[in-house]
């Protein structure tokens, strides 16, 4: 996963939660922000999300979340 998947999920999360999301984790009190939690949620593999990359022949590649190395 690239830096920029990696913020753009972490970014839409954290937005989701701060809009009223449902939470896939546990939270403790430590972790509180949307941000924290967004972060948490990615790095535990359990987010149900799709990233597409476009290739250079104008063609896309749909990869699960599940299948990349997120730490």
């Amino acid at each position: 996963m690239t830096r920029f998947e990696r913020a753009r999920i972490v970014g839409a999360r954290a937005l989701q939660i701060a809009m009223g999301a449902p939470i896939i984790i546990e939270v403790t009190e430590s972790h509180a922000g949307p941000i924290d939690i967004a972060v948490l949620e990615l790095e535990s593999g359990i987010l149900p999300i799709t990233i597409r990359r476009t290739l250079p022949n104008e063609s896309y590649q749909d990869i699960p979340l599940k299948w990349l190395n997120v730490a």
